[in-house]
């Protein structure tokens, strides 16, 4: 398995080697119809293929989508067989204890050389230089950036590295944050407040100095996958990089800039973003399934493009998961595993649904010892880092296997008292949570599905019903209750916490949690423990759909309704009648017409295989 690609061209070559790029020649255009094609293809089964776009209408440029958009092409970028093989290496280097006599340090002596490797190394020739623009010459609008959904503001570049140096320790950073172009020469600058490139622009803004900025678009695939980590703040992404590559980076300085930047890079943007312009930036569709909404940030102005000769420009889109992000994702969970174990070491496991679009649910395996243990492991891991954003966490025993998702839900609605087992606080969310009244703050949930030890009191028994009406007979009797109610659906699993599934008319007037008291009381729905309220547009058969909806649209202080054992959640969509005055954002649905055009082309295009 190759590590260390030297270059995205050089990824893009290992990928057709490997049957995992579909070229398409057929022109295109970078407004709208290159996310409907990567769409396609990102939610065909297993991921489907790399795309290289290589006849784009707007630009000379081609565009490569879709590059880590499955299990397979994860694990190439990242030099691995699987995901837990770099999570190995990783611990590898976290249990070296400090050496006891001198014959033990000398032995240990060869991992700190290994270490050393990653360091970056500078060079003087550097192909991101091979061209070199400024001035009159400088054009982002050149580039085949993007428009990727029908409301968005405008283009953004969706796979910088964007690097920074903080003014006060000199210490680099390199995150991916998003860019609007806005015009041939300035660019949104996406820091969200939780990040160290918007730490970094504070310490700029308090001194009063503009803050030298470099962008890297189209870096090696190690170097782009540790833009996205999130690691401690301080920590060098390429040295990340480079412990992924078993190579250092190669870095250069940029023209304009007192920056390095990544030498084999396709594109470098430089330029500074002034510490008192602020520009209203957004919508964007977004990984969530939702636009974001507009606000006001930094603003990115270029003082010079390098490229290389033939450079590749990269993106990645992003929307109603799976996309290609959940498998980037799906690395920092495995990659993060051993940190997190080394701070709670009962944590055997865990798993972050792709439903959960990142933050809003974790799944944790992990060694029960004592009681309230798993209470205490919830309150750990909403005081670490950027699992402080998390807002559900379910703790499951050590033994349950998390990579059987239909088993993991049957566990949890066996063993869960949600009169007891339920834990309902506060803390801070994600920027993009739009389900909590206010921005960044708002209700978590935590539920403890562990089995309950000798010294704990045990839960009550339920009794299963014998028998079920259908779909039909429930939803006639839940309009008993409300005409309001337009769909059924119960969740067909035999277990002691049974799900109802219910469609719901929301016209303003009145919240859909005012119908939990009434659903409650039904003699009738009794042997229903869990009610899910949804909007009446909302196919229940569609089982990712469905929990989509239930974590990113429920605040649990608002939207979680119990009466003892028993509770309704409130999974629709939150207007003034709610209780919620900020606007709530739009799903994210493609332009009919962009969607009809690329179908009729479908075989131009070579992709009416992965048509449904």
């Amino acid at each position: 398995m190759k590590t260390a690609y030297k270059n995205l061209g050089d990824f893009v070559q290992a990928l057709e080697k490997e049957g995992e790029l579909l070229r398409i020649q057929a022109p295109v255009s970078r407004d709208l119809e290159i996310t409907q094609i990567t769409d396609i293809m990102c939610k065909s089964p297993g991921g489907g293929k790399a795309l290289l776009f290589e006849n784009v209408l707007e630009s000379p440029f081609p565009v490569l989508t879709n590059a880590f958009g499955s299990e397979k092409r994860i694990t190439m970028a990242l030099g691995v067989r699987h995901l837990d093989d770099l999570a190995a290496r990783v611990r590898r280097f976290l249990e070296i204890e400090p050496p006891k006599s001198l014959a033990h340090a000398l032995r240990l002596l060869p991992l700190g050389l290994d270490l050393l490797r990653f360091v970056p190394r500078k060079v003087r020739t550097a192909p991101c230089q091979d061209v070199v623009l400024r001035g009159p010459d400088l054009d982002l609008n050149r580039l085949p950036v993007l428009k990727c959904w029908p409301k968005d503001g405008g283009p953004f570049v969706t796979l910088p590295v964007v690097i920074t140096r903080s003014l006060k320790t000199g210490k680099r950073n390199a995150g991916m944050y998003r860019l609007q172009v806005y015009d041939a020469k300035t660019t949104g600058m996406h820091w969200h407040i939780h990040k160290d490139g918007s730490h970094y622009f504070q310490e700029y803004r308090a001194a009063r100095k503009p803050m030298p900025v470099a962008v890297a678009v189209g870096t090696d695939p190690a170097t782009t996958y540790a833009a996205t980590a999130p690691l401690p703040r301080g920590v060098d992404e390429m040295i990340l990089s480079g412990f992924i590559r078993q190579a250092p980076v190669p870095m250069t300085r940029a023209v304009t800039v007192p920056l390095d930047v990544p030498a084999e890079a396709e594109f470098i943007l430089e330029g500074y973003v002034d510490p008192e312009e602020l520009r209203v930036e957004g919508p964007f569709g977004d990984h969530t399934g939702y636009y974001s909404l507009t606000d006001l940030y930094p603003v990115f102005h270029l003082t010079a493009i390098t490229h290389r000769k033939h450079p590749i420009y990269p993106a990645t889109v992003v929307g109603r998961p799976p996309m290609e992000d959940c498998y980037l994702a799906k690395a920092t969970e495995r990659l993060f595993l051993p940190l997190l174990q080394t701070v709670l070491p009962e944590i055997k496991d865990y798993w972050l649904p792709w439903e959960g679009v990142f933050h809003n649910i974790t799944v944790v395996a992990m060694e029960k010892e004592y009681p309230g243990h798993g209470r205490k492991v919830m309150s750990a891991l909403w005081g670490q880092g950027q699992m402080s954003f998390c807002k559900a966490l379910v703790m499951v025993d050590a033994h349950v296997d998390l990579h059987r998702p239909d088993r993991v839900l049957e566990t949890v609605l066996n063993n869960v008292d949600l009169e007891r087992d339920l834990y309902i606080t506060e803390g801070v969310l994600d920027v993009l949570d739009h389900s909590a009244p206010q921005p960044l703050f708002g209700g978590k949930v935590g539920l403890d599905a562990t089995a309950r030890l000798a010294s704990e009191p045990q839960r009550p028994q339920r009794a299963r019903p014998e028998s079920w009406p259908d779909d039909a007979q429930l939803l006639a009797k839940a309009r008993q209750i409300s005409e309001r109610f337009t769909g059924c659906r119960r969740v067909k699993l035999d277990v002691l916490n049974p799900v109802l599934l219910l469609n719901v008319i929301k016209d303003g007037t009145a919240s859909a949690r005012s119908l939990a008291p009434a659903l409650m009381e039904a003699d009738a729905l009794k042997p229903v423990t869990i009610f899910v309220l949804y909007d009446q547009d909302i196919a229940l058969q569609d089982g990712s759909l469905v929990l989509w909806k239930l974590f990113n649209n429920v605040d649990p202080l608002r939207d979680i309704v119990r009466k003892g054992s028993r509770l309704v959640v409130d999974a629709t969509k939150k207007g003034p009648e709610d209780g919620h005055l900020r606007p709530w954002p739009d799903d994210i649905v493609m332009d009919p017409e962009v969607v009809q055009r690329v179908r009729r082309r479908a075989q131009e295009l070579g992709i009416a295989a992965y048509l449904d």
